[in-house]
């Protein structure tokens, strides 16, 4: 592994702990959840880095599998915070 994807890697990795202390101390809902997106964008491209490095193509459907799982967890973050406002 290049040394150029080996700093990426740990600069999501702490992205994703940056994120975690604002999940822990958001005030917020709607801060939690942008950082919870955070995580899945996070380990979206880890997984596509990872996939690259290691040569395993199965990690590029397990890559789309989280990204399709972000969109739906903020469609439906959404829904329940318009129906909570009503």
């Amino acid at each position: 592994m290049s040394i150029f994807l080996g700093t990426i890697l740990v600069l999501l990795l702490a992205s994703i702990l940056a994120g975690l202390i604002r999940v822990l101390r958001g005030p917020a809902p709607a801060e939690r959840m942008l950082a919870a997106q955070l995580f899945g964008t996070s380990a979206v491209a880890i997984l596509l880095i990872l996939a690259h490095v290691l040569h395993l193509p199965a990690l590029l459907d397990v890559a789309m599998v989280f990204a399709v799982l972000a969109a739906v967890t903020l469609v439906a973050f959404v829904v329940l915070a318009s129906r909570r406002a009503e």
